[in-house]
């Protein structure tokens, strides 16, 4: 599945809950998470919070943003069960 956010096209990796709601995505997306390859959105007490992961070959990469970690961050940072997605930009 594909999704447009601000004019830039995003696939969507997983939708746990039907979590991805495309205006509260608008709202929080900004220019800030265009260096990363995947966003990860997760609600807590009813707003989204995101948090931005790479791959190991991308030249922003950070231990903390790996995506390899991405499984243990859900586990130890988001509500259990929570709704939550992760999409990735497509590249042009």
């Amino acid at each position: 599945m594909t999704i447009k956010i601000n004019n830039i096209e995003y696939d969507v990796i997983k939708n746990v809950k039907d979590a991805i709601n495309v205006e509260d995505l608008e709202t929080c997306l900004t220019d800030y998470f265009d260096s990363f390859d995947y966003i990860l959105g997760d609600y807590a007490y009813g707003k989204l919070r995101l948090k931005g992961f790479n791959n190991k070959e991308n030249k922003n990469f950070k231990p903390y943003n790996d995506i390899d970690t991405l499984d243990d961050y859900i586990e130890n940072f988001c509500a259990k069960g929570c709704r939550h997605f992760v999409i990735s930009r497509k590249t042009p």
